[in-house]
C-alpha cells in the first residue's frame, strides 16, 4: 500500500508550481513589452500637406504638418523633417491636403531640374487643363514655303502651374497664357518652337474615365 506524501511536501510542491507559473507570466510580460517597443521603433516622422499643394509654388515648413507613421521600406519615398531644406521646396505635382509628401512631387528650390514658362494659346482649351494637371506639349512646325510638318511632342508630362483666361472667366474661352513647369532639358526646345511661331497645343495626360 503506497505511503501518502507528507503534508509539507505537498505544500512545497504546490508553491513551486505557482512560483514557476509566476516566473513564466513575468517573462511573457517582459517579452511582450520588448516586442511592443521594437514595433514602436518602426514609427518615423514624415511630413504631410496641411492644405492642397499646387505645382510651381514654394512650400516651407509652415505649409506642412508632421505625422508619425510606420513606412517600413517606403520611408525613402516620402519627405521627412530632416530632409526639408531651410528655404523650402518647389512642388512639381499636386499633393492633396493630408497626404504625405512624396519626394517625387517636389524639387529643391536651388535645383535646375525644372523651369517655368508661359505659353500663349489661342482658341479653346480642354476642360482638363487646370492647375496641377499633367499635359503633353505638341508643336506643329511650318516651313518657309508654308508647308506644315507633322505635329510632334516636344515636352512630355509638363505640369500646369496656372491658367490665365479672358474676362469671361471660362477656362474653355480664349486663353491668354498657360504657365507650365517644364523639365530643364526640354526648355530650350520649347522656347525655340515658340520663337519660330510653331502651332503649340496642350493635350492632358491621364484624364479620368468619364471626362
Amino acid at each position: 500500500m503506497p505511503v501518502p506524501a507528507p503534508r509539507g511536501a505537498r505544500s512545497r510542491s504546490a508553491f513551486d508550481a505557482r512560483l514557476l507559473i509566476g516566473i513564466a507570466l513575468i517573462a511573457a510580460s517582459v517579452g511582450g513589452a520588448m516586442l511592443l517597443g521594437a514595433a514602436s521603433d518602426d514609427v518615423r516622422p514624415a511630413l504631410a500637406a496641411s492644405r492642397t499643394l499646387t505645382p510651381g509654388e514654394t512650400v516651407t515648413a509652415a505649409d506642412l504638418v508632421e505625422r508619425h507613421v510606420r513606412l517600413g521600406d517606403a520611408e525613402s519615398r516620402y519627405l521627412v523633417p530632416a530632409e526639408l531644406p531651410e528655404g523650402g521646396v518647389i512642388v512639381t505635382r499636386a499633393v492633396d491636403a493630408g497626404e504625405l509628401v512624396p519626394v517625387s512631387a517636389i524639387a529643391d528650390r536651388r535645383s535646375t531640374r525644372y523651369g517655368a514658362v508661359v505659353i500663349g494659346v489661342t482658341g479653346r482649351l480642354s476642360g482638363g487643363i487646370l492647375p496641377g494637371a499633367t499635359v503633353d506639349v505638341w508643336a506643329a512646325q511650318q516651313a518657309g514655303g508654308g508647308d506644315h510638318f507633322a505635329p510632334t511632342v516636344i515636352v512630355a508630362a509638363a505640369t500646369v502651374v496656372s491658367v490665365e483666361v479672358d474676362s469671361s472667366g471660362m477656362v474653355s474661352g480664349r486663353t491668354t497664357g498657360v504657365e507650365l513647369l517644364v523639365p530643364r532639358e526640354r526648355l530650350a526646345l520649347l522656347l525655340e518652337a515658340m520663337a519660330d511661331g510653331d502651332a503649340i497645343s496642350l493635350v492632358p495626360v491621364g484624364l479620368p474615365l468619364g471626362r
